[in-house]
């Protein structure tokens, strides 16, 4: 789990973030980004019901790229707001959700692309 500090919760500022951020598309999300002016950067993953109808499969993918964030939190820029809004591609055609190591490759790759590692 990430520290509180570490989290993106408030409306206005996940809303100010989707206005205002500029945008990084992958496989598996997209990835909006912008500075905050904090010391630490902040993260949010949005999945809606159209990644899969059941919240059990839309949280599994949710933990798994939280726990990718976490331990790589240190070789994450700072003083970001960062949004990963997660793509239905996450869950394949028989309904499992992508591998951890995939999630992560794609992760990392999208964060490479958008300056933030």
């Amino acid at each position: 789990m990430l520290k509180k500090i570490n989290r993106l919760r408030l409306k206005k500022d996940i809303e100010a973030l989707m206005k205002q951020g500029q945008a990084v598309y992958f496989l598996f999300f997209l990835v909006k980004f912008k500075k905050n002016g904090l010391p630490e950067s902040r993260y949010t993953v949005i999945t809606s019901g159209k990644v899969h109808k059941r919240a059990v499969k839309r949280n599994l993918a949710k933990r798994r790229i939280r726990e990718i964030i976490r331990l790589n939190q240190n070789k994450l820029a700072k003083g970001y707001d960062v949004a990963i809004i997660v793509s239905p591609k996450i869950i394949n055609k028989l309904g499992k959700v992508a591998v951890y190591q995939e999630i992560e490759k794609e992760l990392i790759s999208a964060f490479k692309k958008a300056g933030l590692l």
